[in-house]
């Protein structure tokens, strides 16, 4: 049986843990409303862009363009793996490395080579240990994610896709839902889908104008831009999703605290209860002896 020194030391351990959780829940939540509220602010103009590109491909053919060339069946294909920087995250980097490890498993038969970059300490720590090599290792574009940046990526994507030198560029991430729930996605990025949806009804689709630069001068910056805007927002909600895994992560933690806290406490009042009462035999025994010998 463990003695009251020994419990009292480790419901004041306990209790620090939850001290330390509780700070980090709140730490995190505040960050989480603010990335939350980024994801949100973001989504129009994400929707108002893939409604202007749509518009303006309706009246021109736009199958032959650089940026939506199939390579069928693509045998270069680059990883774009989205993680964290830190842990205390819950299953947030474990999903996406897992769910990575069979992606590269069931297909490294049929390409004949995989780029990986990654995004964020945790992807490139484990795939290291796992022996993949890791073309390039992006730091601090999650910390505070940018438009200008993420621009800057896509540039350099597109350029490569351009050149041949990648078949598909696929986005491996947590897209964001809530708070609670994040779900692994694998993105293609490029090459681009052709962009049709419930635009094509709308009939100021059906209206054409005239347009200053020429239309396909406009096409390809529109489509550059939409895939730096996508690009971004995949980097918002990955952020978000981090924020709100460790949110509810740190939650668990400070229950799990309190439930051991409380568990710890009733043993503790038992041992002593137990102590207690084995001091009062050993006097009323005593006692016993003392009026026997008399």
């Amino acid at each position: 049986m463990p003695s009251l020194r020994h419990i009292r030391k480790r419901i004041g351990s306990v209790k620090n843990t939850e001290q330390i959780t509780k700070a980090m829940k709140m730490m995190a939540a505040v960050k989480f409303r603010k990335a939350q509220e980024a994801v949100l602010l973001a989504r129009p103009f994400a929707r108002e862009m893939h409604a202007t590109l749509t518009r303006v491909a309706l009246h021109k053919d736009i199958s032959d363009h650089p940026l939506l060339a199939r390579r069928d069946p693509p045998r270069h294909e680059l990883l774009f793996v989205l993680t964290s920087d830190r842990g205390l995250c819950g299953s947030f980097n474990a999903n996406v490395l897992h769910t990575l490890d069979h992606y590269l498993l069931d297909r490294h038969e049929r390409l004949d080579s995989v780029h990986l970059v990654t995004v964020g300490r945790k992807a490139l720590s484990y795939l290291t240990k796992q022996k993949y090599r890791v073309e390039q290792n992006i730091e601090g574009l999650l910390d505070k994610p940018s438009y200008r940046r993420a621009m800057e990526q896509a540039e350099q994507l597109v350029e490569r896709f351009v050149r041949g030198e990648l078949d598909r560029v696929t986005l491996v991430f947590n897209e964001f839902r809530s708070a609670i729930q994040q779900r692994v996605v694998f993105r293609t990025l490029l090459p681009l889908d052709p962009p049709v949806g419930q635009q094509a009804a709308d009939q100021r689709s059906l209206v054409d104008y005239q347009y200053e630069p020429e239309k396909p001068v406009l096409l390809d910056r529109l489509i550059r831009r939409y895939l730096a805007n996508q690009l971004f927002m995949i980097l918002l909600e990955s952020v978000a999703s981090e924020h709100g895994a460790r949110m509810t992560a740190m939650d668990n933690a400070s229950s799990n605290a309190r439930d051991m806290i409380s568990r710890l406490t009733l043993n503790y009042n038992k041992t002593r209860q137990a102590t207690i009462t084995k001091e009062l035999m050993e006097i009323v025994t005593g006692a016993e002896a003392l009026r026997a010998g008399a």
